[in-house]
């Protein structure tokens, strides 16, 4: 099942995958909702929770609607689902939170994207507690060098960031996704946070 707010891309995006898949519309922005969408779901292997809202929200010109909206998004809205199909995990079923790298390496007008990923390194630690034996971990990308948000930001700053980066290239979203299956199905995984930025913070 692939899931969004929109059910015609949700639709779009489940036909381009092979197999039987179909798409849902669900907003975790309006996460008293999110229950009764996924009342239907059967029984449950692996879950990915990957929310994405871009924000430049800085603390002088802090705008509350928009942070109330980005933390119930990333925070409330997660755990709600979570909540939701708590009782439809199979014993060894996994889940994959996606975070980002904002959480170490905050940037003018990062205030509030920086505490929703930091709440997501928390919310690995007490759902793989919590949910146990289900399996918690999170993904937690840097700059991705091939993302449309990438193509947004001057081109002098994705260099800095590339020749920063010891690799000498920047992820890509094939290795974000690579990172998040192999957390899926590595039995030995849990409670873990992992960067996927080619080792951008060790410089």
């Amino acid at each position: 099942m692939v899931t969004g707010r929109d059910q015609g891309r949700a639709d779009a995006a489940a036909a381009e995958i092979v197999g039987h898949h179909r798409g849902l519309a669900l907003d975790l922005t309006r996460p008293e909702e999110i229950a009764e969408r996924l009342a239907n779901i059967g029984t449950i292997n692996h879950l990915v929770l990957a929310a994405v809202e871009r924000d430049r929200n800085s603390v002088r010109s802090y705008d509350i609607g928009r942070a109330i909206r980005l933390i119930t998004l990333k925070v409330v809205g997660y755990t709600a689902v979570v909540h939701a199909l708590a009782a439809q995990f199979v014993p060894d079923a996994s889940i994959v939170i996606i975070g980002g790298m904002a959480r170490d390496w905050p940037y003018p007008g990062s205030t509030t994207i920086t505490m929703a990923n930091g709440a997501v390194t928390s919310m690995v630690r007490t759902l793989a507690v919590e949910l146990a034996p289900v399996r918690v971990n999170a993904v937690h990308p840097g700059a991705v060098g091939d993302s449309p948000a990438v193509s947004e930001v001057p081109p002098a700053l994705v260099e800095a960031a590339r020749a920063r980066t010891p690799t000498g290239r920047l992820a890509t979203m094939d290795n974000v996704a690579a990172a998040a299956l192999s957390l899926l199905d590595n039995p030995g995984i849990n409670g873990v946070n992992l960067p996927v930025d080619g080792g951008f913070l060790l410089k």
